[in-house]
């Protein structure tokens, strides 16, 4: 079991390293021609109506990401909303209210999105190999650094709440923790598997590939 956990480690370093290596805007690659996004979904509304409830302000301690909290069930179900002929959810996606981040998720393409530099604009991807929302381990999504994408990400501050919709109505609930705004391109721990669930937000902090990195570390909302 050793072994294969440090095989699987030594899979996401070397995807990482690429991305360290990648193009402006992200820092996994240059743009291709602009993809028009998806219609955005009408259950993303949900997610707004679930915000509208009053919460707790929630105090975070100061940024440690050598310390990972036990894994914590922070899952919530949305209802379906359907129209007489389909379900218009479709996919994954990623909603950061106060930072007007919206944005559907893909899977991430290595030989695509490192190997071409050739990153889709107007989605969220996932970086292939590490987990997904709700199971244990890191989820690590990385998108452009420009408006209507993880631009906003700049701002992001602890207590931010992160929301991932799942394709089967599920709503998962993350709150952000640790905040790294230059982590350097050779810094790939971000990218590590973690023992509990944890979700790594990664954009660029400028357009050349040795520009430092901006990672966030979000966790289960009562984690």
């Amino acid at each position: 079991m050793r072994d294969s956990l440090r095989v699987f480690g030594s899979l996401v370093a070397a995807v990482a390293l690429l991305l360290a290596s990648a193009g402006p805007g992200l820092g996994v690659g240059t743009s291709a021609t602009p993809t028009a996004p998806p219609a955005k979904p009408t259950a993303a509304l949900a997610i707004r109506t679930a915000l509208e409830a009053p919460r707790a302000v929630i105090s975070t301690p100061a940024p440690s990401p050598s310390v990972t909290p036990a894994p914590s069930p922070a899952l919530e179900t949305v209802a379906a909303v359907e129209t007489p002929s389909e379900t218009v959810r479709i996919g994954y996606w990623i909603t950061i209210p106060r930072l007007g981040i919206e944005l559907q998720i893909r899977e991430g393409e290595v030989t695509r999105d490192i190997e071409d530099q050739h990153t889709p604009e107007g989605y969220a991807f996932h970086l292939p190999g590490t987990a997904w929302p709700g199971q244990t381990g890191n989820t690590y999504l990385y998108a452009h650094a420009r408006r209507g994408m993880f631009l906003t990400l700049w701002n992001a501050r602890p207590g931010d709440e992160v929301f991932i919709l799942a394709p089967d109505g599920q709503l998962r609930v993350y709150v952000i923790r640790d905040i790294f705004p230059r982590v350097t391109p050779t810094d790939v721990s971000s990218t590590q598997p973690t023992t509990g669930e944890r979700l790594t937000l990664q954009t660029s902090t400028g357009p050349n590939p040795s520009d430092p990195r901006f990672v966030v570390f979000a966790f289960p909302r009562g984690g």
